[in-house]
């Protein structure tokens, strides 16, 4: 392990590095310079990596681990990651989180790839000792089953509330848990001696009221308050749109709201067909009937009051403490899409909260509480 010689006298303390270079060797001694001194107490790592470095992450977080002592790490790639106040979009890239936490304050969750591997093995009396877990977890967005694991997990764990994100690639889709794994999910749990305060930003709008669904087939709307699925949606959306719903794609949504959130929250789901013959329109999840719907928009203006609301919120429950550390995991239709090409998404984190040490990606769908979402950033702090 190499000596760093910039002393920090708080041992708890969040380190943060982050670099781009072709060369990954480059941006790793840029990653540890910045850190500085590791305390020897540094005990758990957050790596993040673009898919430039995807086929050699192995490589990376030996040669971290090797670097710094800490042999303890999660993470995964993106498509794009963040840090402080930075976005790295289309480059090879790199950010690393150590701290120091409570040896009996987290445990490492291994890949679980099938609803049958969730029975948290050897983890049951660690448990037991808590009433309430926060767990940072990863998911392969190719894995169908995706939704159910996240939802046992929250179930399995006393207390559980998930963080998160679906890795996001062009060629691999790796994830870290304390060595490389995949397919599945993985990450780490914190019980309550890892305090935390957690929010979720959406970055749609609702364009009209909700509506019930009368009539369905799986993922197929055919009849919203007793009347044809694509009528409700065409007089929803407007008629410019009505007449040439391509126009739609990508811009409209249907937004799915989940029953008892005090805070309006939804998930968001893709438009994925519709029939004009027998007027119904396809979204890209199962629905029920009796269920809730509503439509809605990505919206830049709407994106950035939501994110602005969110931080705010946040910074009340913070109640004047400075953040430790943290983690954002946003989506990849978020950052430059809707706010701008200048890291505008997380500066603005770092005006609103202040400059902590913060890491985190651009994910393939965001994980909070016990649900995956889409077009959502979801912003985890140590206090």
């Amino acid at each position: 392990m190499s000596q760093r010689t910039q002393p920090v006298t708080d041992t708890d303390a969040f380190l943060l590095g982050h670099a781009e270079s072709h060369d990954w060797e480059k941006a790793a001694e840029q990653c540890l310079q910045q850190i500085g001194y590791i305390p020897p107490s540094a005990n758990l790592g957050f790596l993040y990596v673009t898919d430039a470095y995807a086929r050699i992450l192995d490589t990376i977080l030996e040669h971290l681990r090797d670097e710094t002592g800490i042999q303890q790490w999660v993470g995964t790639v993106g498509m794009a990651i963040c840090a402080s106040g930075k976005e790295y979009h289309d480059s090879a890239a790199m950010a690393a989180l150590i701290t120091t936490v409570p040896r009996e304050s987290f445990r490492i969750l291994p890949s679980m790839e099938r609803q049958r591997d969730v029975r948290l093995d050897g983890l049951d009396a660690w448990l037991q000792q808590s009433s309430c877990h926060l767990a940072v977890i990863h998911g392969d967005p190719r894995n169908p089953e995706i939704p159910e694991l996240i939802t046992q997990l929250a179930e399995r764990l006393p207390g559980g509330y998930l963080v998160g994100g679906l890795s996001s690639s062009r060629s691999v889709y790796p994830q870290i848990a304390e060595d490389i794994t995949g397919g599945g999910i993985s990450g780490v749990v914190f019980n309550a001696e890892a305090p935390v305060v957690t929010a979720l930003t959406q970055g749609c709008v609702p364009i009209a009221e909700q509506h019930t669904i009368t009539a369905c087939d799986r993922n197929v709307l055919i009849g919203l308050d007793d009347r044809p699925a694509l009528d409700v949606f065409y007089e929803d959306i407007g008629e410019i749109l009505a007449r040439d719903p391509n126009r739609a794609a990508g811009y409209i949504f249907a937004g799915l709201p989940i029953p008892g959130s005090d805070t309006g929250d939804y998930l968001v789901r893709n438009l994925v067909g519709l029939d004009p013959e027998q007027k119904l329109l396809a979204i890209g999840d199962l629905v029920e009937k009796g269920q809730s719907i509503q439509f809605c928009r990505r919206d830049g203006r709407a994106a950035w009051e939501d994110l602005r609301r969110m931080l705010q919120q946040l910074k009340q429950r913070l109640r004047g403490r400075r953040p430790r550390g943290g983690v954002y995991y946003t989506c990849l239709g978020r950052g430059k899409e809707l706010f701008g090409e200048d890291s505008e998404e997380l500066r603005t984190i770092r005006q609103e909260l202040g400059d902590f040490p913060l890491v985190g990606f651009f994910a393939n769908g965001e994980i909070s509480c016990n649900r995956l979402y889409g077009y959502t950033g979801v912003l985890t702090v140590f206090v």
